[in-house]
């Protein structure tokens, strides 16, 4: 249980993050690429060695590593779009109720037991969704086209992220079944890639003139970085210790991130919800008990 809330805590806070960046003008995308580089450095800690090595590069799952790799960063940068556009809530509802994706695909891989109250569960939590995500009627100076766009932001993020999930599950379930098989030199090679990835990135427009390094958003990085490593680390290990069962475990870690990060940012930075989106929490504390009890 411990990791669950571990799990709960760091990704909250990761959500979080994004909306001290805006408030303190640092760079979002230096900040993520530091980070990613502080998740190498934490995991090889935690590890005892760098486990990118000749003998891992030709391992059947480190195909995979570079997949999740290119995911994290990418889905990463939308969360920080999202989170600074639209809200922490916003954000984490979209990002955590795709829950829908990887509870389809552990009933249809590994045969895991479907009930109707689980059923009901994902139904109410994809209405929880559209309510949080439903737009205010006041106008922040944006056009309506504007926020039609950024209204595809959430959709975007909510398929993304359901796949991240999904990928995290069959890499555990297929390549690290056993409490004995490190886990972690996957999660490492997966944040080297992200790192390497984003690092070129920043590379160039920094050569292009397009940015100027901050050392601001290098101790953002670091200080985003290490719980970024823990909140996955802390989910694989909720997942070995309810293997078997990651169709009802998973929603509730993401519907514990939403309710968490929901709550901290009314409270931290005052973020306004409507009597629509408080409605729309409340379904997902429902789906919670319909999927966990299920």
């Amino acid at each position: 249980m411990i990791y669950l809330f571990g799990s709960i805590l760091f990704s909250s806070y990761l959500t979080l993050s994004f909306k001290v960046l805006q408030r303190l003008k640092i760079n979002t995308l230096q900040a993520i690429v530091f980070n990613y580089i502080a998740c190498v450095l934490t995991g090889s800690v935690v590890n005892g060695s760098f486990p990118v090595n000749k003998t891992n590069i030709t391992a059947p799952w480190f195909v995979w590593a570079l997949l999740m790799g290119a995911m994290f960063i990418s889905i990463f940068n939308v969360i920080g779009f999202t989170t600074q556009k639209l809200g922490v809530a916003v954000a984490s509802v979209a990002n955590k109720l795709s829950m829908v994706i990887p509870f389809v695909f552990s009933l249809y891989l590994y045969n895991e037991n479907s009930t109707g109250l689980k059923i009901a569960g994902i139904a109410v939590a994809l209405i929880a969704v559209v309510l949080t995500c439903y737009p205010s009627q006041k106008s922040d100076g944006t056009t309506k086209q504007s926020r039609q766009l950024l209204l595809l932001l959430p959709l975007l993020l909510f398929v993304s992220s359901g796949l991240l999930d999904t990928l995290i599950v069959y890499v555990k379930n297929n390549f690290f079944i056993n409490p004995e098989d490190n886990f972690n030199t996957f999660l490492i090679s997966a944040f080297s890639v992200a790192a390497c990835i984003g690092f070129l990135i920043l590379v160039l427009q920094v050569a292009t003139g397009k940015q100027q390094f901050s050392f601001k958003a290098i101790l953002a990085g670091i200080i985003i970085g290490i719980p970024n490593y823990f909140s996955i680390w802390c989910l694989g290990k909720v997942i070995t210790a309810y293997k078997g069962n990651s169709s009802a475990i998973i929603p509730v870690n993401n519907m514990g991130i939403v309710l968490f990060s929901a709550v901290a940012a009314w409270l931290l930075f005052k973020e306004k919800l409507s009597l629509v989106n408080w409605i729309g929490i409340g379904l997902a504390i429902a789906a919670i008990a319909l999927i966990a009890y299920g």
